[in-house]
């Protein structure tokens, strides 16, 4: 699991905070978006002055050494106390070097290649400029109706559990040494239930027995936190009639307490604005609601950057739980090694070496061969024969973009060689292919 606190950084992080003021600290919660992917349906506003003011505690959806040398300078050099932000982005099946998607993954069955899968997309995202990836997504997922299946390891929490602790392993790597360069945070999503939405709906309700969810859902998620990840993501749907970022059963009692989980927890995008949809309470009682239950970071919304002061002052959160919810952002932070090297040796010339390099791109060739499963072959039709009239059928076989899946973040579609073109290529001039 993620080692405790030490007293250097315990001693590190008191002497800082005693130096922040309350509105410091509650900016050290706020996370915003600034960038090329837009994930979600706001923007953040105004970030360049938040940053300056120390109101800004990570930024997400931005990545290149440029543009992620450039906020980070803001942040250690315009900043009253030059705390550097933490820099998340959705790596989910790859960086820039695209691997088989999650559900490909799962059909492997293979803990090395999915580990070594992981930490070629974390090796790259940090020479990219990122520090925090979203990823893994372990909800168990039942009915194909919901339309995230994709990202996650299915319906199995055995197989799942296992995918969840190889990919923090890649990560993070094996002791969870986050100072390295070529690794990153991981955070753990959706807690929890995501995947068992009524009907397939996503944000939807999820009833459920204590029984079935530990038995059936819970697993993955605690494997995940006994291996160690830095951070766990919200969910947007309710629990039992709880909305998830409002759960302190959930965030506290079953997370923190039985677990022992020892990172920080964000939301998902704008997740304590949605409780309002969930008909919780205006902006300052989802504020309230969320920092109560054990949210510690607020995706976008900056629900807490404009209320948390406004309930301290009225007595519905408490200043120590604030401090709390910060201190545990300074901690990843510091795991980050952010105080040693805000810029973790992010540099072009390191990211020309390091992205999509022929190592990378091989292993993600052998990952993708290892989760082909072949259901059937009739009189030996596979391996195709080179002197065979090939015809490809369907309008997905000649879209390069469809071939690196979903959810591919920073991929870039226009490298990637379709079907009909990889046909042609392997087969070249002694078979005639047909495309329809």
């Amino acid at each position: 699991p993620l080692p405790p606190p030490d007293a250097k950084m315990q001693q590190f992080i008191s002497k800082l905070m005693q130096q922040m003021t309350p509105e410091e600290k509650i900016g050290q919660l706020n996370l915003v978006s600034v960038g090329f992917t837009v994930t979600g349906p706001v923007v953040s506003e105004g970030v360049d002055a938040k940053i300056a003011k120390g109101l800004v505690g990570g930024v997400l959806n931005t990545f290149t050494p440029v543009a992620a040398r450039k906020l980070q300078e803001m942040a250690v050099s315009q900043s009253r106390l030059h705390i550097p932000l933490i820099l998340g982005f959705d790596v989910i099946h790859g960086h820039r070097t695209i691997l088989p998607i999650p559900l490909g993954l799962a059909a492997t069955w293979d803990m090395p290649a999915i580990e070594r899968g992981a930490h070629i997309a974390g090796q790259e995202a940090a020479a990219d400029g990122i520090n925090w990836v979203y990823s893994p997504m372990v909800d168990i997922a039942r009915d194909p109706r919901w339309g995230r299946v994709a990202e996650g390891a299915g319906e199995d929490p055995y197989l799942g559990s296992q995918i969840a602790r190889a990919m923090v392993h890649g990560y993070q790597g094996p002791t969870n040494d986050m100072t390295r360069p070529d690794n990153v945070m991981a955070c753990l999503k959706h807690f929890a239930l995501y995947g068992a939405v009524e009907a397939g709906r996503d944000y939807n309700t999820t009833d459920m027995s204590r029984q079935r969810m530990y038995n059936e859902y819970l697993p993955p998620y605690k494997a995940a936190v006994d291996a160690g990840v830095g951070s766990v993501m919200s969910s947007f749907n309710d629990v039992n009639g709880i909305p998830a970022t409002a759960n302190k059963w959930l965030m506290t009692d079953l997370l923190r307490k039985q677990w022992g989980f020892l990172g920080f927890v964000a939301t998902d995008y704008t997740a304590i604005n949605e409780l309002e949809a969930h008909g919780l309470g205006d902006d300052k009682k989802v504020s309230e609601l969320a920092l109560n239950a054990g949210i510690d970071m607020d995706m976008v919304g900056e629900i807490f950057l404009n209320n948390l002061a406004k309930n301290v002052k009225e007595g519905t959160v408490k200043q120590a739980d604030v401090d709390q919810a910060c201190r545990r952002v300074l901690e990843a932070k510091y795991r980050l090694g952010l105080f040693q090297d805000p810029y973790r040796g992010v540099s072009e010339a390191r990211a020309k070496q390091v992205l999509m390099q022929p190592a990378f791109v091989q292993a993600a060739r052998d990952i993708a061969r290892r989760s082909l499963v072949l259901l059937k072959n009739d009189n030996q039709t596979l391996p195709l024969k080179n002197t065979a009239n090939i015809a490809v059928i369907g309008p997905l076989a000649d879209r390069p973009l469809d071939m690196i899946g979903n959810w591919s973040g920073a991929g870039d579609g226009k490298q990637a060689i379709s079907i009909l073109q990889g046909i042609k290529n392997v087969g070249g001039a002694t078979i005639r292919v047909t495309y329809a």
